[in-house]
This record gives structure tokens, sequence and C-alpha cells, in this order.
């Protein structure tokens, strides 16, 4: 039977601007059970995104999170000294919409990918190498020896999102956090990076929380569904039964 591994609870984010305090989140809660893809759905400046960067400490500076709790393997990572950047991409880890935003035109893939590798697990030379290259071809990047030295400009949307997905399971964390992660890409490639997600989700046994906006994509990939609007849930329920209503 599973059991919850992420609840939220009650969370609140608010951003401090010069017309006044704008409340992005609020009062928001759900839980994600082990092996569970959870989707969250919503318009754009529903909070989805706001709600998933808190998860990892990923706000800008003028964003507080005012209230709630993040409940994680027994602490509320809300209070323990540094309980988000120390779980960030070792045991939870998140993708984003546009790689080319995240990753540096300046360095070789290979070497990003490797980053979490050395700063979480201390692993060094030729190992990293060597790990490097498995994460491409698990993400079915062809010739991965070749591509590992490639730089983000010669590959493709599709293969520089693998590539972010490859970055992100490298500690290989227990929770993956996917921000619309199809959406700059077409629907041809938009189709094998879910049908990847779906593959690495029994691969690397892992619970994912999907962001979307698009009902077709939370109708295949997830087995439940929070709803927001103008920060708050409206509904979560099992996916089937939220768009048959």
């Amino acid at each position: 039977m599973s059991r919850a591994l992420l609840s939220v609870e009650g969370l609140s984010v608010t951003f401090t601007t010069p017309e006044g305090p704008v409340y992005a989140v609020r009062e928001v809660s759900f839980e994600l059970d082990e092996g569970e893809v959870l989707g969250i759905v919503g318009e754009s400046g529903s909070g989805k995104t706001v709600t998933c960067r808190s998860l990892l400490g990923l706000l800008p500076r003028n964003a507080h999170i005012t209230g709630g709790r993040i409940w994680f393997e027994g602490q509320d990572l809300l209070i323990v000294p540094e309980g988000l950047s120390r779980l960030r991409g070792l045991t939870m880890a998140m993708i984003f919409q546009t790689p080319s935003t995240y990753l540096n035109p300046l360095m070789p893939v290979g070497v990003q990918i490797g980053e979490g590798l050395r700063f979480h697990l201390g692993v060094t030379g030729e190992a990293v190498h060597k790990k490097v290259v498995q994460l491409l071809r698990d993400v079915r990047i062809a010739r991965p020896e070749e591509r590992v030295n490639a730089y983000p400009h010669e590959l493709s949307g599709g293969m520089k999102q693998r590539v972010m997905i490859a970055g992100a399971l490298a500690c290989r964390p227990s929770i993956l956090i996917a921000d619309e992660p199809t959406t700059a890409l077409d629907v041809t490639v938009q189709a094998e990076i879910l049908r990847l997600l779906r593959e690495l989700r029994e691969e690397y046994r892992l619970s994912i929380v999907l962001v979307s906006h698009d009902l077709g994509v939370i109708a295949e990939m997830c087995d439940r569904v929070v709803v927001m609007k103008d920060g708050e849930v409206m509904e979560q329920g099992k996916t089937i039964q939220i768009l048959q209503q």
C-alpha cells in the first residue's frame, strides 16, 4: 500500500512588489504518494510553478513563504536548517519548460550533468564521465559517448530537454518535479518526452509532480490531479474523476 512521500499543508507564498503584496499561493495542500504521478493543472498565473519552486527553495528574492508546512520523510523542510537546499538535486529534482534558459551555453552538457554527482556524492574523474554517459543512454540519447562533449547549441530542443532530465536524475532522486516539460516542443517530440518520463518512472522508481495547462497531457500521465486557480486549490482527486466532472 502506498504512503505519502511528500505532504504539503497550507502552503502560502507572497510576493513583495512596489504596488503592494501579491498573494501568489494561498493555503495550498496536497500529497504525493510513492510511485505516483501527480498533476498540477491550471491557467497561467494560477500558482502552479510558484508552488513547485517552493518545494525546492527556488523562489525569487521578493517571494516569501508566509505559511504552511512541507513534510518529507518526517521532517518539515521549512524549519530544518538548509532543508530545501540540502535536498535539491539529491532527493528532489526539477526540470523546466525551456532547457535553453538553464543550460550554460559555454559548458559541455556532460560537465553540467555531472555537477550534481560531484557536489552531492563526491564522485570525481573518470567515474563521473562513465556515469554521465550512462545517464545520457538512460534518457535515450543516441551516441552518448559523443554527445557528452556537445554544447547546448549543438542539440535540438528535445535533446536539450533530455539532457536536463539526465542532470535531474544524476543522484537518483525519489521525486522529480516537471514544470511544463513539453510546452516548448513540437507534438512529435512532446510525445517522445512523455513516453520517456513514463519509462523512467519505472526504471528509477520515481514519484513525479507534473505541472501542465494541457489536460491531454494530464489525462495521459497522471494518477491524481490538483486543479489550481488564482493561487488556490479548487479541487483535487483521481484524474479520471476530475476530468469527467
